[in-house]
């Protein structure tokens, strides 16, 4: 049996901030085609954690792989240009822009034209097919001519995975997907993840244990900046180590 190939692995990751270390000596594994999530208290070092991977802090000591390049200390745009793209937690649109011309400029970005700012109509109309597909794909379709500052919360957060999506990337990352939503947004968006991670691999930081539950195939927990428990989401919550760590309330 072929083993399950890792898409992105840290060796020993490590951040230290003016003598406080963050992330201490993390060794992660994202198996190919799998979800993986990041959890753990406040202060358990996952935003650091994500930004190390995501190049938008640089690592005092040890490595990152991914699909085979070591991105070690890389730049944002180096790793995205591999085929990494990110999602953020608070929603980064711009308003009067419509949710079509949002997905068509992540459509284009991947294209000669990515450091044209302005673009004739004619040329963004060559995106128009596809960007309305991908707008279906997360139940946005209806929406496409809507200004992004008239959507509810929800629905950004949607379009926001909709430009994540927009440019085929072999790693999406999500920083607390479902961060402020109520109830009902937090089921859509938990449905719609499930959806589109057919044939995807997602790292995803986020606080909602049911979320986590529904969607990760792992689970790595972390503590103080280090790894506290990892694996299948039942074995971790059951671990006395994470129950008194974090998920006491959670699964009492």
């Amino acid at each position: 049996m072929r083993q399950a190939r890792a898409i992105l692995a840290t060796h020993q990751l490590s951040k230290e901030f003016q003598g406080f270390r963050a992330v201490n000596e993390v060794d992660l594994s994202v198996v190919e085609g799998t979800v993986h999530a990041l959890v753990g208290p406040n202060g358990a070092g996952k935003t650091t954690l994500f930004n190390l991977l995501t190049g938008f802090l640089k690592p005092s000591g040890g490595r990152i792989m991914f699909n085979g390049h070591d991105v070690t200390g890389q730049p944002p745009e180096r790793i995205a240009r591999l085929g990494v793209a990110r999602s953020f937690q608070v929603t980064s649109l711009f308003p009067q822009m419509t949710s079509i011309e949002h997905v068509e400029l992540a459509l284009q970005s991947a294209t000669g034209l990515g450091r044209r700012f302005w673009r004739s109509d004619k040329l963004m109309r060559r995106f128009s097919g596809r960007a309305v597909e991908l707008l279906d794909e997360v139940g946005l379709a209806r929406l496409a001519e809507r200004a992004a500052e008239s959507l509810p919360y929800g629905q950004k957060r949607a379009l926001e995975l909709t430009i994540a999506l927009a440019l085929d990337p072999k790693l999406l990352l999500l920083d607390e997907p479902t961060a402020g939503m109520g109830l009902e947004d937090v089921g859509r968006i938990t449905a719609l993840i499930s959806r589109i991670r057919a044939g995807r691999n997602v790292v995803m930081v986020e606080h909602n244990m049911s979320v986590v539950g529904s969607l990760a195939d792992t689970v790595t927990v972390l503590q103080r900046g280090e790894v506290l428990a990892q694996g299948p989401y039942d074995q971790v919550k059951a671990d006395p180590l994470v129950i008194e760590a974090y998920l006491g309330a959670e699964v009492a």
